[in-house]
């Protein structure tokens, strides 16, 4: 089996937070099951960014991206996780 890369866009609260420490809380909240790849903020509109997070799984790890998702959704100022893209590398 293969390593799948997961393209995962976390939306904070509100524009108040901070992206910096977002991004540090996320880092910590990676499971063990995965791999934190990159980390990248892009701006949505009117101020409001989102962070992009691609982190690695092993394709036999049953369950998908679930557990990466149900992490990233635990976060303190979190509003919402989304998967945008999965694929093999």
């Amino acid at each position: 089996m293969g390593t799948v890369a997961a393209k995962i866009r976390v939306m904070p609260e509100s524009t108040d937070i901070d992206m910096e420490s977002l991004k540090e809380s996320i880092r910590s909240a990676v499971p063990p099951s995965a791999k934190l790849h990159a980390m990248d903020v892009r701006p949505i509109a009117f101020g409001l960014k989102a962070l992009i997070a691609v982190v690695l799984l092993d394709d036999k790890a049953g369950g998908g991206t679930s557990e990466v998702e149900e992490a990233f959704s635990k976060v303190k100022g979190v509003e919402s996780v989304e998967v945008e893209e999965v694929g093999l590398i």
